[in-house]
């Protein structure tokens, strides 16, 4: 695999220095793709995140948020093996797993549900009133100066 310069994406934004981490990690090939999972948006700030967990059950499954990482976990039992079944084809994976996915720095975890083999958590984006857009007014030269200085 070549390395790829991304530089000229750099010059002209700030604060976007992740965004050649996430490159890096979305061109491995190592990329884990079990167990398959959908991120849905919902509402214009509400997500979801759905994991296919068929033969989980919710005491097997762990959600554990830590620095803005968000990680999914499952880890079968073993006291549900049966010595007494054969299985002639083994098409359901229940193998462990770990999913880690990082969210923005304002998505915020709500909540999560489990149902029919689907382990749902539910994500809401909530912009603190400092980061929301605002218009910057503009001056001319004869209003008044924004930091008044003391008269000596």
């Amino acid at each position: 695999m070549s390395n790829m310069s991304l530089t000229p994406l750099f010059r002209r934004s700030i604060g976007f220095d992740r965004f050649n981490d996430l490159f890096d990690y979305a061109m491995q090939s190592e990329t884990p793709n079990y167990p398959p999972y959908n991120i849905e948006k919902t509402a214009d700030n509400h997500y979801r995140i759905v994991v296919a967990t068929a033969g989980f059950s919710e005491d097997e499954l762990s959600i554990h948020l830590e620095n803005s990482v968000l990680s999914i976990s499952g880890k079968p039992s073993e006291d549900d093996k049966d010595g007494n079944i054969e299985l002639l084809h083994k098409g359901i994976a229940r193998r462990a797993f770990k999913l880690s996915l990082r969210l923005d720095e304002h998505i915020e975890v709500q909540n999560a549900s489990y149902e029919h083999g689907l382990l749902s958590i539910a994500l809401q984006r909530i912009i603190p009133e400092e980061k929301m857009p605002r218009q910057i007014p503009i001056g001319t030269k004869s209003a008044q100066p924004l930091i008044e200085t003391q008269a000596s």
